[in-house]
């Protein structure tokens, strides 16, 4: 009796160590890199359900969370390592929980990924509510060692807190603390809350923007059970000062090294270290259903395991598909008319995982169906040599792919858009336009309503380029409208823009643009942080926000910062008065060029060259009084489909090799890879929602392309 009950306990025991918190459930820890990273994101996310005021609420919650497990009495000071007892009450590290505020002697909140760091600060939205009143981000602080730390970056130290070179050390018992601080930040905001803009430290060896300061202060520090403490009480919402989500590096601190690499934490859980050896079953049973041209509905009897199968692989032609926790997938984005061999291969928490199962081989349907006409076919922003054609979407039963736009009846050119611009034209010359849609196997639909588009004389309104439109929108929806109306093709080469900040100084460092500007055309320079859809989708220039760009100088204007465009070292054009000592001209507003205005002035003239209108108003970006387009840079014969896409691939169509690198918004190359015309698949899985660069490239030319991963 006495060993079955030993037995017992034992089993009991090695279920615990391979287990996590039930809040993790619904969240597939199998997986690794930026795949876990967001989906850990998505949970901690969706789970913030209750948005705490700064005051009172962060004061309340404090005096619960961080109570010190020696006396209840008192709260445990975020920097402190002393008792009370050698008179200086600036290095503390306990003090009476009633005696918060912030004057000496007292304790305040601190902001652990300082407010001013962020990008933008973190009480842009408000100083209740996430982010600036996140009660994870927030410790009890003495104020005088807050106002020590200031808003210095966090960098390599031993011993106690305190400055050192470069930056702020948090001491040996709190080092940890920070670091998995700094990573929830990360996960729950994003780009708004890098670690790259808090630490000192290197990127070089992570996916993202992480660094190696916290990962290695998240191995030198392990967890406490004050940090757990935490996080049990902001899970349980019906605490009235609870959030509602955790922490998850707190939980375990070696989900960091599964998403980001690095040395090796903590395995809290035992899933990732512990002697599980044994596979889970082979999956059986696999059934298609749900046929259609392009998806298979798959399901499957569920494996078994010692001690639980936690995902499924799928497989489409040996090629990793996708993973789910369920039994049943949906495969989409097939060929038409095609065989596939499908299998499926089971994991458990500890990596372990079955072989492949039995193939399943199944035929998609045959496409017969071509997609519907296009309608509302629009000529617009007419030059001498160019014009713009736009058009509704057509709809398909599988997808539109591509469409075909002919002038006077014969074929021009194919764009997997709804909008293209036709070059090469004779000035003062109508042309019939039609256009017809197609799908991926080829059927086409008819050719749309003949519409007339006719071209100008060739006569241009401006010397010179001018800003036609300024937006200056909430965060870093931030913008800046180029206009050509010179009549001829301009090198933006010898252009750039520069900001004054807060309208006293120097110029800023010159931000030089690129590429071609079409006459009757505009250019759209954004910063890289905006999050506005509107603005992203007119962008042609993105700059960078981060420490290397001053966070996206000079689109990184507030209301008092003027805004030149220079040729060179010559200043063409401003927004906003010069040297005007800090004084708004245009806070959150947009303002946009007067169609009277036909060059540019290097004298700010608001009454009567510009319209304002409301902060976020970006209806009629991308355009200028009604006449000018943001399409640039034509390739014809180059396909992109779906875009944006919510699959784990791309198709990059052309009828040669290509080479493909990509590029997120902040400039940093995420992969490279190559398509041909026989296999066209980008491969996109390693990649997290968002807007990305595509460079692309067939030896001889080269061109940028943008997409939207969903």
């Amino acid at each position: 009796m006495r060993k079955k009950l030993l037995f017992y306990f034992l089993s009991l025991f090695s279920l615990y160590l391979f287990s996590q918190e039930a809040y993790y459930n619904d969240v597939n820890v199998n997986l690794t890199g930026i795949a876990l990273k967001n989906a850990l994101a998505t949970k901690i996310t969706t789970t913030h359900t209750n948005n705490l005021t700064y005051t009172p609420g962060i004061w309340s919650a404090s005096m619960i969370t961080d109570v010190n497990p020696s006396n209840s009495m008192e709260v445990l000071l975020i920097y402190g390592w002393e008792n009370g007892t050698d008179g200086d009450v600036t290095n503390d590290r306990e003090r009476d929980i009633n005696n918060n505020g912030g004057s000496v002697g007292q304790w305040n909140r601190e902001h652990v990924y300082a407010n001013s760091l962020g990008t933008p600060d973190l009480d842009q939205a408000g100083t209740d509510g996430p982010p600036y009143a996140d009660a994870h981000n927030l410790r009890p602080c003495d104020p005088q060692r807050n106002s020590s730390r200031s808003n210095k970056l966090f960098a390599t130290g031993t011993g106690n807190s305190g400055a050192v070179t470069g930056g702020w050390y948090p001491g040996d018992e709190w080092k940890g603390d920070v670091a998995r601080i700094i990573m929830y930040m990360y996960l729950r905001y994003g780009s708004q809350c890098l670690p790259s803009n808090v630490g000192v430290g290197s990127t070089t060896g992570t996916p993202d923007d992480m660094i190696d300061l916290f990962l290695q202060w998240n191995v030198d520090d392990p967890v406490s059970d004050f940090e757990r403490q935490r996080n049990t009480y902001h899970e349980n919402t019906s605490n009235t000062y609870a959030q509602g989500n955790r922490n998850p590096f707190i939980d375990n601190p070696r989900l960091a090294t599964r998403i980001w690499g690095g040395p090796e934490a903590e395995d809290t859980w035992g899933i990732y270290s512990g002697s599980d050896t044994e596979a889970p079953s082979v999956p059986t049973n696999l059934v298609a259903s749900n046929v259609t041209t392009f998806s298979i509905d798959l399901s499957w009897d569920a494996s078994t395991d010692n001690f639980g199968v936690s995902s499924y692989d799928i497989y489409v032609d040996g090629n990793l598909e996708g993973s789910t926790s369920n039994t049943n997938y949906t495969i989409t984005g097939l060929a038409s008319n095609t065989s596939f061999s499908l299998t499926v291969l089971a994991k458990d928490l500890a990596d372990n995982s079955s072989a492949q199962s039995a193939p399943l081989n199944v035929m998609t349907l045959e496409d017969t169906q071509a997609p519907t006409v296009p309608m509302n076919v629009v000529v617009s922003n007419p030059t001498d040599v160019s014009f713009k054609v736009t058009w509704d979407a057509s709809t398909d039963n599988t997808a539109v792919t591509a469409y075909d736009v002919y002038l006077d009846g014969s074929f021009n050119a194919t764009t997997a858009n709804t909008t293209y611009t036709v070059n090469g034209l004779t000035a003062t010359t109508t042309y019939s336009v039609t256009v017809l849609a197609k799908d991926a196997v080829g059927n086409q639909s008819a050719q749309s309503t003949p519409v007339n588009g006719t071209t100008t004389d060739g006569s241009g309104s401006s010397t010179e380029l001018f800003i036609s439109e300024y937006i200056e929108g909430s965060g870093n929806n931030k913008a800046i409208e180029i206009a050509n109306t010179t009549g001829a093709s301009v090198d933006l080469s010898l252009y750039n823009l520069r900001r004054q900040s807060n309208g006293t100084g120097p110029w800023s460092t010159r931000y030089d643009l690129t590429g071609t500007l079409a006459s009757g055309d505009v250019v759209v320079i954004i910063n890289s942080n905006a999050t506005n859809a509107t603005i992203l989708a007119e962008a042609d220039i993105v700059v960078p926000n981060n420490a290397g760009t001053n966070f996206g100088e000079p689109l990184n204007f507030n209301g008092d910062d003027p805004v030149g465009l220079f040729r060179d070292e010559t200043l063409i054009d401003i927004v906003g008065e010069l040297d005007f000592g800090g004084a708004d001209f245009a806070k959150d507003v947009t303002l946009r060029r007067k169609s009277s205005v036909t060059g540019p002035n290097t004298t700010f003239d608001e009454v009567n060259e510009w319209d304002s209108f409301p902060q976020d108003t970006v209806d009629d970006l991308g355009s200028h009084s009604a006449t000018l387009s943001s399409d640039s840079f034509v390739w014809d014969g180059l396909n992109i489909y779906p875009n944006p896409t919510s699959f784990e691939y791309i198709f990059v169509k052309n009828n040669e090799q290509l080479e493909i690198e990509v590029f997120n918004i902040l400039g940093k190359k995420i992969k490279q890879g190559q398509v041909t015309q026989t296999q066209p698949k980008l491969d996109l899985s390693n990649l997290t929602s968002g807007i990305y660069l595509l460079k692309i490239s067939d030896g001889s030319r080269t061109t940028t392309r943008k997409i939207i991963k969903r």
